[in-house]
């Protein structure tokens, strides 16, 4: 179900070894040379109520420094709910075409055929391959502004944009992405490995922030060395933008029903990923390594100004 977001997220985190050919976000954020940017970045919210507490418990916590939103799934009113009264919080949108849960799905916001977007079932398709195989480019923009257009209705203010299990880096998707961004004056996560494909490079513009290293446990993680992943991610980090992305819930009935208890990304992942991010040493890591933590909202101003 996962494995082509795995070869995404491998892909993220090799592009930090490709060399810069434009100026970097360090520069274009204005932070002297050499800085270590980093957004802790949680993923899926709407997606149950476990992982919207987690998240909000995170923010509140400063343990991360912004979320996005997966406007198609059954709690976005509660995560609305949540942005109306808490305008400090850094969302952005979770643009989503797959429903990835054997017995936990849902589909379009948009109204009308859609079909290329739907199984049959008449929900999203699982995985990202099998939206590229069925959709076309127009379903995709009209599903992708039906949802900018339904999170702004409910009173969310969207941050930034970004792609849920990266289906929107397909290159007969991807313009469509970089045009609704666009459109609606929102910065969207272009991880640098998108200027190795002339596919995608030529959406990139000069005010665009490239974001050097992508970051996301893997199955590779074992259990008890969770927090010890997060914490030597930080020792490693090098000088420009980095990302960790996390996904968080508790480990409960709710998320154990949908996600499963063991499952990659199931509800113990998603805990174990909460007490890392929420944990004293790894705040201690990212003080001792003098990491500076950002938000996508400083993009956006950033971003913003310079169009």
């Amino acid at each position: 179900m996962r494995k082509l977001w795995l070869l995404i997220v491998c892909c993220l985190a090799a592009a930090q070894a490709q060399p810069a050919s434009r100026t970097t976000a360090v520069e274009q954020l204005g932070y002297p040379a050499g800085t270590k940017l980093l957004i802790l970045h949680a993923d899926d919210l709407a997606v149950t109520h476990s992982a919207d507490s987690a998240s909000f418990a995170a923010l509140e916590q400063q343990a991360v420094s912004s979320a996005s939103i997966m406007v198609p799934c059954p709690w976005l009113t509660e995560v609305a709910a949540y942005a109306r009264t808490h305008a400090e919080a850094d969302l952005g949108l979770h643009l989503t075409l797959t429903a990835e849960w054997k017995n936990y799905r849902w589909g379009t916001v948009a109204r009308g055929p859609l079909n290329g977007l739907l199984d049959s079932d008449g929900y999203f398709w699982p995985d990202a391959a099998s939206v590229a195989r069925h959709a076309t480019a127009a379903e995709v923009e009209t599903e992708l502004r039906a949802q900018v257009d339904r999170a702004i209705g409910l009173g969310i203010h969207p941050t930034h944009l970004d792609s849920h299990m990266g289906t929107l880096f397909d290159p007969r998707f991807f313009s469509v992405y970089a045009k609704i961004a666009r459109e609606y004056r929102l910065p969207f996560l272009l991880p640098r490995f998108v200027m190795s494909s002339p596919a995608l490079r030529g959406e990139v513009q000069s005010a665009d922030i490239l974001v050097d290293t992508i970051v996301v446990a893997g199955p590779s993680v074992q259990p008890g060395d969770w927090t010890a992943f997060y914490v030597r991610t930080v020792q490693s980090l090098k000088p420009g933008l980095t990302e960790i992305i996390v996904h968080l819930s508790g480990d409960d009935v709710e998320s154990a029903a949908v996600m499963g208890a063991d499952a990659a990304f199931g509800s113990a992942w998603r805990r174990r990923d909460f007490d890392a991010v929420t944990s004293s040493t790894f705040r201690k890591a990212l003080d001792d390594n003098h990491v500076t933590v950002i938000g996508w909202r400083k993009i956006q101003q950033h971003w913003s100004g310079a169009r």
